[in-house]
């Protein structure tokens, strides 16, 4: 059985073995708990990024940094391939847990979710949950857990405390630009998902996204990344119309940064159609037929302009 907290279990395991070379700072709580800070505290790395991103899809995915340009000015970009993605996706990657305790509220993605099951019924309908004593989970945050949002983790995994590892990354960080555009394959199944798309037919995906600079609006440009520039390359058992919707350019909302996007809403999330969250482009390979789609579109002049290229 594929487990996805061991899988990422081993990653965080190199991450402490390397805490000074990757820029990351390890804090154990009283209960046993490790929070490891990739970006709250300290200035992380290109390298926390990948193991960060790997870790939030269960080990069942690769991620590494390369060079390339949009309208010839080079950015880094971040490529992902993922196996099993419903599972590293749906079940691990996606942020689907809110997190209260105290005055502490983030979204808590990563393999932990598979052992609490937030929320279930994604669980339910790729037959998944994971069964291991240890957890990990991911929290974007502006600041580390305590040992309260710990414990409350735990209880939630049915783990125990020492058995837990967070690993926490601002928006507004290397390391959190980063996993944010790691997230472009995941984006895809997620709209999936959500169109009532099995996606256990997905077999396997690959994606490709610009990084954004660190910026203080931060929520803004890292959305754009994906939503104006993220590229998916999938492989499913069956085409289906579906594959068509999945482009940002489908969204009512798409056409402008998110920066400004978000402020048109009142600054309320709800009031933002949940299909702008998608990639730019996807390509799809029906491996019956050996046909492939293409859908949608890159657009250079909105991703320049949010990162605010001189």
């Amino acid at each position: 059985m594929i487990s996805v907290n061991e899988g990422a279990l081993e990653i965080v395991e190199s991450m402490l073995d390397w805490e000074e070379e990757l820029n990351l700072s390890v804090n154990e709580m009283k209960s046993g708990s490790i929070v490891i800070d990739c970006g709250v505290n300290v200035k992380g790395s290109y390298q926390l990024g990948t193991m960060f991103t790997e870790i939030c899809m269960g080990g069942l995915g690769t991620a590494n940094i390369v060079m390339d340009k949009i309208k010839d000015i080079p950015f880094p970009f971040i490529n992902v391939t993922v196996n099993h993605p419903a599972i590293s996706c749906l079940a691990s990657q996606k942020a689907g847990w809110s997190i209260k305790v105290g005055n502490y509220s983030t979204m808590g993605s990563g393999p932990a979710r598979a052992l609490a099951l937030k929320p279930k019924d994604v669980y339910e309908r790729i037959d998944y949950e994971d069964d291991s004593d240890y957890g990990i989970i991911a929290l974007e945050a502006d600041a580390l857990p305590d040992d309260d949002v710990m414990r409350y983790i735990a209880d939630a995994c049915d783990i125990d405390p020492s058995n837990l590892y967070a690993i926490v990354a601002p928006t507004r960080s290397l390391v959190g630009s980063i996993q944010i555009s790691g997230r472009v394959v995941e984006n895809a199944l997620h709209i999936l998902d959500e169109f009532g798309y099995d996606v256990t037919k997905v077999e396997n995906g690959v994606g490709f996204s610009p990084i954004a600079p660190i910026k203080k609006d931060a929520m803004g440009v890292t959305n754009d990344c994906n939503i104006y520039y993220g590229s998916v390359y999938i492989t499913v058992d069956g085409y289906d119309e579906v594959f068509s919707k999945v482009p940002s350019i489908n969204s009512k909302d798409y056409g402008k940064p998110f920066a400004k996007i978000f402020k048109d809403a009142g600054y309320d999330f709800f009031k933002i159609d949940e299909f702008l969250f998608a990639p730019a482009n996807i390509v799809v390979n029906d491996k019956k037929t050996g046909e492939v789609y293409h859908f949608g579109r890159l657009n250079q002049d909105i991703i320049l302009n949010s990162f605010g290229v001189k």
